[in-house]
């Protein structure tokens, strides 16, 4: 039975993608790299900040120590968190309030799993803070997807076993977190075709007849 759905962040509640992508490319063309493309920030989606760099950095032959990495990863998130000053209700992705009140009116609680630390502040800009019931992402984890631990900790702060779960993901690596965290997962958007997933839907907008299929 679905008592609880847990949504990730970018690209399933709000579109940051190309904030993202922008903060790495100034970040990569700083250190002299030209080829980081959007092919290589979609391998980016879902994981840690520092993993993300790791994208960046094995396009040049430049070793760096973990201080100076730390350092290459907050410059980048200085960059993007300046950013986020424009964020707004309009950069939630369509359907997304209609879908939170949709499960809401069936009884079902609603989280976020994100890997990002800025969850906090993208869902304040953006009128969602008081949409969920718990919020777990990259400030109360060591760990990030494909692991399950901000899944495990989203479904804890619910109070609701993981196997009463369904997480709504864009990501490999969130469809496999799911996985591993005994939940069951829709995969919507880049993810759409993921055959981890229990359920796929082009967009949103099916959303409401995958969880159909899920047991509603």
């Amino acid at each position: 039975m679905v008592k609880a759905v847990i949504f990730d962040l970018d690209g399933v509640l709000v579109t940051t993608d190309e904030l993202h992508f922008k903060a790495w490319q100034k970040l990569a063309a700083e250190l002299g790299i030209t080829g980081f493309t959007k092919e290589d920030n979609i391998r980016q989606r879902g994981v840690s900040r520092m993993e993300s760099l790791e994208v960046v950095l094995e396009k040049t032959d430049r070793k760096f120590t973990e201080e100076e990495k730390l350092a290459l990863a907050e410059k980048k998130n200085d960059v993007y968190v300046k950013s986020l000053g424009g964020l707004s209700r309009a950069d939630v992705l369509p359907g997304v309030f209609e879908f939170i009140a949709y499960i809401k009116s069936k009884g079902i609680k609603a989280a976020v799993g994100s890997a990002s630390k800025n969850t906090p502040l993208i869902l304040e800009k953006t009128e969602l803070a008081d949409k969920f019931d718990a919020v777990s992402c990259g400030l109360d984890t060591t760990r990030s997807k494909p692991d399950p631990e901000v899944f495990l900790i989203a479904a804890e702060k619910l109070g609701i076993s993981p196997a009463d779960c369904v997480v709504i993901e864009d990501s490999a690596a969130g469809i496999e977190a799911a996985k591993r965290g005994g939940m069951k997962s829709i995969a919507v958007g880049a993810a759409e075709h993921d055959k981890n997933a229990d359920v796929s839907v082009e967009s949103l907008g099916s959303l409401y007849k995958a969880m159909e299929m899920l047991g509603l």
